[in-house]
């Protein structure tokens, strides 16, 4: 582990208990010659506390561990980090390999290495191996989305949530022209909407990838999104159901895509995400 600076919060409400601290720039592995860092947040107590381990968006190409890399961005994550305080979680929040200096799969390599050292490493942060979900963002929510897809053991989480998540690659595509700056970057592909092209969207489309044997999923959408269709996640929803997979969703009524709005849109939105995921996982703790 690369030294973490360890930010102490608040003390621990009894004499000899460990008290709440946030760890920065922990190493979680090394890929292409450069560290992959994650920052860490831990409840006071003495646990074993469940884990989130938290994938920010930003079209593939850029966003950041610490919330957001731009102030006012509607890719910022960091209201999970007091809500999953609150709830007594163990949060990961991970910085992953970005295009266009890094293609497809880096991403998606980095979130699999992430969850293998969560796991591993699990008893240094006073969580519990065994009960960890992913939460992820827009194209944060398309790399948990497609883990929760793999169904492999060693990357096998108990729950997986999506927040305003990509899906379907294909969806609006012919609308918007060809592909976005996003998925050009991720791909390294133009434009232009080739089989070729078409043939690689579908392949990394979670949509299309679904199976049975896949982890309990939610998803959390706001109708009012105009950057990810709402309509994404409902067809995603149908597919899983149709294998008879777990998959939830709530629409958010006029929420954006941007977190940082879904407070004042839909206030209730984080009491049923609470709710959601102390099944999955069990109780954490009572929120405070």
């Amino acid at each position: 582990m690369a030294p973490g600076l360890g930010l102490m919060l608040g003390a621990a409400g009894s004499a000899g208990a460990a008290a709440a601290e946030v760890r920065r720039d922990v190493e979680y592995g090394r890929a292409a010659g450069e560290p992959l860092l994650l920052d860490v947040g831990i409840p006071a107590g003495s646990g074993p506390f469940p884990v989130v381990i938290l994938v920010h968006g930003g079209g593939w190409t850029r966003g950041d561990k610490a919330g957001s890399d731009r102030p006012g961005d509607g890719g910022d994550i960091s209201p999970w980090f007091d809500l999953l305080g609150r709830s007594n979680h163990v949060w990961f929040s991970i910085n992953y390999r970005l295009a266009p200096q890094h293609r497809w799969p880096a991403c998606l390599e980095d979130l699999q290495t992430a969850v293998r050292w969560v796991k591993a490493n699990a008893g240094n942060f006073r969580s519990d191996p065994g009960r960890v979900a992913v939460f992820g963002h827009s194209a944060g929510g398309h790399l948990a989305l497609m883990l929760a897809t793999l169904t492999r053991p060693d990357t096998r989480v108990q729950a997986v949530v999506g927040f305003a998540p990509v899906t379907d690659h294909e969806h609006k595509l012919a609308v918007r022209g060809g592909l976005g700056a996003g998925l050009q970057a991720l791909l390294g592909r133009p434009a232009q909407i080739t089989p070729e092209a078409l043939h690689e969207l579908r392949a990394i489309s979670p949509v299309n990838r679904v199976k049975a044997g896949m982890p309990p999923l939610l998803i959390l959408h706001g109708d009012a999104d105009r950057t990810v269709a709402v309509d994404q996640s409902v067809a995603f929803q149908r597919r899983v159901r149709a294998v008879g997979g777990s998959c939830d969703l709530i629409v958010l009524p006029g929420a954006p895509h941007g977190l940082r709005e879904w407070a004042r849109a839909a206030p209730d939105h984080e009491a049923r995400l609470r709710e959601w995921l102390g099944r999955a996982l069990g109780p954490g703790a009572p929120a405070r």
